[in-house]
């Protein structure tokens, strides 16, 4: 097994709450940064993502700064260069595909529930010089962080507090809004912080919000994620909520009422087909 898994810490708080994995992925060659490099430079442009790193948690997306470097020249002086990189969709790379897939291997041999019905996973690689900062943000998957090289602090909020994160929050999140979150000081107290290190992992249930600091190296990261039929349930129905509120009704929020929450999935449904038979484009679903 290449995760390492407590079956009583996983039965109680997957889906729900941050906690801690191990992994045996730290030596791994597709994690050295020659091979990393090879990757970023066959990945499609869009799949490549980078930036200056001194951020601010409360990072306004709009003005993030670049870096002014290329793609290459980033990773070869990460070391030194104050920058954040994300590699996207690395499964698309055979090699990374059947890493991926071997991992969640593990994540499914729980058996857990909310682990049933495993689609859409998709692998990300986070290279980051030492003290970069990834502002406070929520992702649409279920995912597991594994530290590959240097450390950081994860920071994991929970993602049912609504004085947090609001219902239109995430409703603009899954119509397309940016990952990025206001941040305010005085949400640091319900923030669970974890240490990690080579070796180490942490489970970030969908749209929870997080934000990473980096320690003094450079930090390589391999997050593995994957929807399920819940969570496709979940996006859609507060993708219909935003259409409803925006046409002046006030919502059953997500979760409260499985009858209503059926209803908007029912009639999201034959919307798409309607979409399809006229040639209509999809509205876009998930946050970028």
């Amino acid at each position: 097994m290449l995760l390492q898994i407590d079956r009583a810490t996983f039965d109680e708080n997957f889906a729900k709450t941050g906690f801690r994995i191990g992994h045996h992925l730290v030596d791994h060659p597709l994690f050295q940064l020659p091979r990393l490099l090879e990757l970023a430079q066959a990945l499609p442009g869009d799949r490549v993502e980078y930036n200056a790193g001194k951020l601010a948690v409360n990072q306004d997306p709009a003005k993030t700064p670049l870096n002014g470097l290329s793609i290459a020249e980033t990773i070869r002086r990460i070391e030194g260069c104050s920058s954040w990189m994300v590699l996207k969709n690395i499964e698309r790379d055979a090699a990374y595909g059947k890493l991926l897939a071997d991992c969640l291997a593990d994540v499914a041999a729980t058996g857990h529930a909310e682990a049933r019905g495993m689609c859409g996973s998709e692998a990300f690689v986070f290279i980051s010089s030492p003290g970069s900062i990834t502002p406070y943000h929520i992702d649409p998957e279920l995912n597991f962080l594994l530290q590959i090289r240097g450390s950081k602090t994860l920071t994991v909020f929970p993602c049912d507090d609504r004085e947090m994160l609001t219902d239109e929050e995430l409703e603009r999140f899954y119509i397309g809004a940016h990952r990025n979150l206001v941040y305010r000081d005085e949400f640091a107290v319900k923030g669970v912080p974890f240490e990690m290190h080579p070796g180490d992992g942490v489970h970030v249930p969908v749209t929870s919000p997080h934000h990473v600091r980096n320690g003094p190296e450079v930090s390589i990261s391999f997050s593995i994620t994957f929807r399920t039929p819940a969570t496709e349930r979940r996006g859609i129905v507060y993708s219909v909520n935003h259409s409803l509120r925006q046409r002046g009704w006030k919502p059953t929020p997500y979760g409260r009422s499985w009858l209503k929450d059926t209803l908007k999935m029912n009639g999201h449904r034959v919307l798409r087909r309607l979409r399809k038979l006229i040639g209509a484009k999809e509205p876009a679903q998930t946050g970028s």
